[in-house]
């Protein structure tokens, strides 16, 4: 009998290589994508301004990295005992000004000089919902637990989000004429949002992607939204909110993701890494004992070699545990 509806995902010849830049940009979900290449090695810089869910905050803080816009006090507001941006997320918020400001700029500069040299951009959409202050008709990528009544809850139309990211990649493009864009709608259910409400939210963005990826030859997409939602289809493949995906349905579609967008080499590559990473964390029972002095020599010898082989990685830190 056949329990899940098989899915056809094309592997990409020319795919993600450890030799490439890796910028993500998106919603929690990016982030499960960004740590698992981080995990192993990949050069990396993800989510510059935090998380952001929707396709309006995913742009305009793109633009900010190409224009390496500085920000000054004039951007930011204060609100329950500290400072923070209404482009970007909590996490840059701080209790002194000075102090905000410093993070938020030194994360701007690095983005800027990242995403010039970028071989991919990963976007992972969350919503078609975005949130604007009533005040200043602005637009806010987070709300910073600011009331209610100070926003307006707005669902972007299909034709506003294609001309925001179609003016925005056009700009990346120039900027960085040989960055290639990975485009994916992240499997989170916002069901804060309502569950009619979401999927219309969710439909909006899969019409924009796939219009994307038939305008640019430069854009792909990894159909990470329809594994879950589709293949695996089970709500035991949710945390207990019944929102997110679990740790199994996560690891399914990252498997899913190596299979197609590397290579056999890379993926080899990778189970090695990943091999000596578990070693490093492994915590003996006796350190002193000649066979946990053996385990270090054995993963000693196999970290030299493969940065001997892959000089552009960096082994240092587990070289010195295993030799210590």
């Amino acid at each position: 009998m056949q329990f899940q509806i098989p899915i056809t995902i094309k592997p990409v010849e020319r795919g993600i290589s450890y030799k490439d830049k890796i910028l993500l940009i998106g919603s929690c979900f990016t982030e499960h994508i960004g740590n698992y290449l981080q995990q192993v090695k990949f050069d990396i810089l993800q989510n510059p301004s935090g998380i952001l869910f929707d396709p309006r905050s995913v742009c305009n803080s793109l633009t900010t990295y190409m224009e390496n816009k500085i920000y000054t006090e004039n951007d930011l507001f204060y609100l329950n005992e500290a400072w923070h941006s209404w482009a970007h997320h909590s996490r840059f918020s701080a209790v002194e000004k000075d102090a905000c400001l410093k993070k938020i700029n030194a994360s701007q500069a690095a983005a800027h000089t990242y995403l010039r040299d970028s071989d991919w951009l990963i976007i992972t959409l969350g919503s078609s919902f975005c949130y604007q202050l009533i005040e200043t008709g602005k637009f806010v990528a987070n709300c910073h637990k600011a009331p209610a009544q100070w926003f307006c809850k707005y669902l972007n139309e299909i034709e506003e989000t294609i001309s925001e990211m179609e003016n925005m990649l056009k700009c990346l493009f120039l900027f960085n004429p040989k960055i290639k864009v990975l485009l994916t709608i992240s499997p989170v259910r916002h069901l804060r949002d309502g569950v009619v409400e979401n999927n219309r939210s969710k439909a909006r963005l899969i019409e924009t992607v796939h219009y994307l990826v038939q305008k640019f030859e430069q854009v792909s997409y990894f159909p990470a939204y329809e594994l879950v939602i589709d293949v695996l289809r089970d709500y035991r493949f949710y945390d207990a909110d019944l929102a997110h995906p679990n740790y199994a349905a996560t690891q399914f579609v990252l498997e899913k993701f190596t299979e197609t967008w590397m290579n056999s080499e890379t993926q080899e590559l990778m189970e090695n890494i990943r091999k000596i990473i578990i070693a490093k964390n492994h915590r003996p029972f006796n350190p002193q004992s000649a066979q946990h002095k053996k385990f270090l020599e054995t993963y000693y010898q196999q970290t030299w070699a493969l940065q001997q082989k892959y000089s552009y990685l960096n082994f240092e830190e587990e070289l010195n545990y295993f030799k210590s």
